[in-house]
């Protein structure tokens, strides 16, 4: 089932996971997985997994396990910084064999310093290179406050409209701590023309490095109340743990709210976690 189809029905709910570094660790995300199917998620989405060819081959084979085995819906992250035409080619080729047709369309992190030596300059390019190619749905990626290397946030947002434009049918956020960043971007995209379903990406934290790590990354700002939580609780792993589920939690509740289209959490491919937060959500989504 296309992603874009699930939003005429209700406000999505969807995790991420990720390819472990090795092989040693695929045990866990399959267990990881099997829980999360108990949570009946709308879809699952798999990161790009390290390692080149071997990585996007992990990326398949777990995609392919989330909806052949597990029975859920999955989505494909491929990013294009550094591939060239006839990767992305293997790459649709093996989804086309696995039966998925979701993939998130992504430019990828770049090291500082590094340069881009692929085929593909920007997630735009990818997007409208895989609509000449077959029937698949694209996903794309975006930043409540704005991408890291645009110009200014209204750079951004015209850039993110012409991946639209591309044939990109639904769009996943950065992750954010401040829903304010969320509404500012949302009111700000719907004026620009862009009217696919938007879905805020939610990260809990875990500890502190986890997301200092990330938002550098990202560019996501920790709002004086979140400092304030990692402060008190960061050497207690398991208060840091819980704060970071009631946070989370607290911004999706406000979301819904809202009425947002969907919520993506990133899992970290920790299951408890979102139990917790599935649990907590469960009777107010679509109420």
């Amino acid at each position: 089932m296309k992603t874009v189809d699930m939003f005429k029905r209700r406000q999505v709910v969807s995790f991420e996971v990720f390819p472990p570094k090795r092989n040693a660790g695929l045990d866990g995300i399959y267990q990881a997985i099997s829980q999360l199917k108990a949570l009946s998620p709308d879809f699952v989405s798999v990161t790009y997994g390290a390692g080149g060819s071997a990585g996007s081959r992990a990326t398949i084979d777990i995609a392919s396990a989330v909806k052949n085995a597990y029975g859920m819906e999955s989505v494909a992250h491929l990013p294009c910084a550094g591939l060239s035409r006839e990767d992305v080619c293997a790459f649709l080729e093996s989804l086309r064999e696995a039966g998925i047709e979701n993939i998130l369309a992504l430019r990828g992190d770049l090291a500082p310093g590094e340069t881009n030596t692929g085929d593909f300059l920007h997630a735009s390019d990818l997007a409208a290179f895989i609509q000449e190619r077959g029937s698949f749905n694209l996903i794309g990626a975006c930043y409540p406050e704005g991408h890291p290397a645009a110009e200014s946030k209204e750079e951004d947002l015209k850039n993110l409209k012409t991946k639209v434009d591309a044939g990109v049918t639904h769009l996943i956020t950065q992750l954010f701590f401040d829903n304010a960043f969320f509404y500012d971007f949302l009111d700000k995209a719907r004026a620009l023309g862009i009217s696919v379903p938007i879905e805020a990406g939610i990260m809990p934290v875990a500890n502190r490095k986890q997301i200092e790590r990330m938002t550098s990354l990202c560019g996501a700002t920790l709002p004086a109340k979140f400092l304030k939580m990692m402060e008190r609780y960061e050497f207690n792993p398991i208060a840091m743990r819980d704060a970071g589920i009631a946070y989370a939690v607290d911004q999706i509740v406000d979301l819904l709210a809202h009425g947002v289209d969907g919520i993506h959490l990133y899992t970290m491919n920790n299951p408890y976690i979102a139990t917790k937060i599935s649990e907590a959500i469960a009777s107010i989504v679509s109420a």
